[in-house]
């Protein structure tokens, strides 16, 4: 199948029939969605679009590198070959590899200043202008933003490119179905064109048309995405898995004991990335490798209260410091995970031993996906209103929560090494 063909069949031809023609130089588009739901993969599909269309296409991302951006094109790249069994693969990637443009910033140092450094850099040394300008990572909200959107848009106009942007909504707004503009962006909604809302579905990612321009009450786009590729899902049939390689997954953990302990050797062993939530005067720390330490007013995200613990866990917790600090790390470990494994044992009333069982009940309530492994049944489990056994599971999310019981068994041990070793390979 040739070029052309294979951009007939992309889900942006669907989006583009209901935005009036496309989104248009100079406006902006927002990809809002919960952690963990697929912005990352949905900006690079638009930029692939682009890119197999021969435009050129300007790619920032914040908090990341620019090896796990390629990643990301190259595995979509090669999921779409596969599927279309497109002509001349070789050729295509190469043209793609010439176009496209990955700047990388550091969290905070993104402006529009910015921005025009590295349209000046791409137009002198590689002869670019890009028709698409994406950005991952954008802080919204606080003070100057408004200001810093207002220029950011004045760039994209004057070099004539669509202008696609990412925003992480807070948990519930996945369920709660919105029809406009969330937060945090919601006080930038007047300068916002079009508004796309990615709300999970099980396998699948329903795009949710929250803004059209002026149109009061833009219509369904019946458009669903397969959770992994962002690409049609076509008849429910689930999508081969994308192999995206080691570096481009990172744990998240509080650097505890046991099973954390163990999850984060793997992790380093196989070459992941590893963020560990900590708080200042902590005493335990069994990991000492990427140690995140959160601030007083970032450990209050996480409050929670004695009744409502109790309500939910069905047991109580030390009324301690050091164990609030803990619970409250554990909510930042779980915010922006998307999925969660845990080693331990399940309970009669469907709960987990230990402290990290708070981490469980997050999971389950934000309804992200959650595999237990039972020390005590040596089998693994997954909650869908209850726990059911499945199979050995491999990691698909690209950023995932491994924790569990301090007292890890020699099964425990082993089913978390086996799980590094379905998905990365042996080492």
């Amino acid at each position: 199948m040739y070029r052309k063909e294979v951009n007939d069949q992309s889900p942006l031809r669907i989006l583009e029939q209901s935005i009036r023609g496309g989104l248009g130089k100079g406006n902006l588009g927002v990809l809002m969605a919960p952690a963990g739901v697929g912005k990352s993969a949905c900006l690079v599909q638009i930029g692939l679009d682009d890119l197999m269309r021969e435009k050129a296409v300007l790619h920032i991302a914040v908090g990341q590198t620019v090896e796990h951006v390629s990643a990301w094109y190259d595995a979509l790249f090669d999921d779409l070959a596969n599927l279309t069994d497109l002509a001349d693969r070789g050729g295509v990637r190469e043209s793609i590899a010439r176009r496209r443009i990955i700047r990388t910033f550091a969290e905070g140092a993104f402006d529009p200043q910015a921005l025009e450094d590295a349209l000046a850099l791409s137009a002198k040394h590689l002869g670019l202008e890009p028709s698409a300008i994406l950005v991952d990572g954008f802080k919204w909200g606080g003070p100057g933003c408004i200001a810093a959107l207002e220029a950011i848009k004045a760039t994209a106009r004057r070099v004539g490119a669509e202008l696609w942007m990412t925003a992480q909504t807070p948990r519930g707004y996945d369920l709660a179905q919105p029809r406009s503009i969330t937060p945090p962006c919601d006080g930038c909604a007047q300068h916002i064109d079009v508004g796309l809302f990615l709300e999970p579905h099980g396998s699948h990612v329903k795009v949710r048309l929250v803004k059209d321009f002026d149109q009061a009450s833009p219509p369904d786009v019946h458009l669903s995405l397969q959770t992994d590729t962002l690409r049609l899902a076509k008849d429910c049939q689930p999508a081969a898995p994308v192999k995206l390689p080691a570096r481009s997954f990172t744990l998240l953990a509080t650097a505890s004991a046991g099973a954390e302990a163990e999850f984060g050797a793997c992790a380093e062993r196989w070459g992941l990335h590893e963020v560990n939530f900590t708080f200042q005067g902590r005493d335990e720390i069994a990991r000492k490798r990427g140690l995140v330490e959160l601030s007083a007013d970032e450990l209050k995200l996480g409050e929670v209260s004695s009744a409502y613990l109790k309500a939910h866990m069905h047991r109580t917790y030390p009324d301690t410091p050091t164990m609030k600090r803990v619970l409250q790390a554990i909510w930042h470990q779980v915010s922006t995970a998307g999925e969660v494994f845990s080693v331990g044992t399940i309970l009669p009333n469907s709960t987990t031993q230990g402290g990290t069982g708070w981490a469980v009940e997050l999971a389950c309530h934000w309804g992200k996906p959650v595999h237990m492994f039972d020390q005590e049944k040596k089998r693994w489990f997954a909650w869908n209103g209850a726990w059911a056994e499945e199979a050995p599971p491999t990691i698909a999310r690209e950023r995932f929560a491994g924790t569990g019981t301090r007292s890890l068994s020699d099964e425990g041990k082993a089913a978390i090494e086996a799980l590094f070793e379905r998905s990365f390979g042996k080492r």
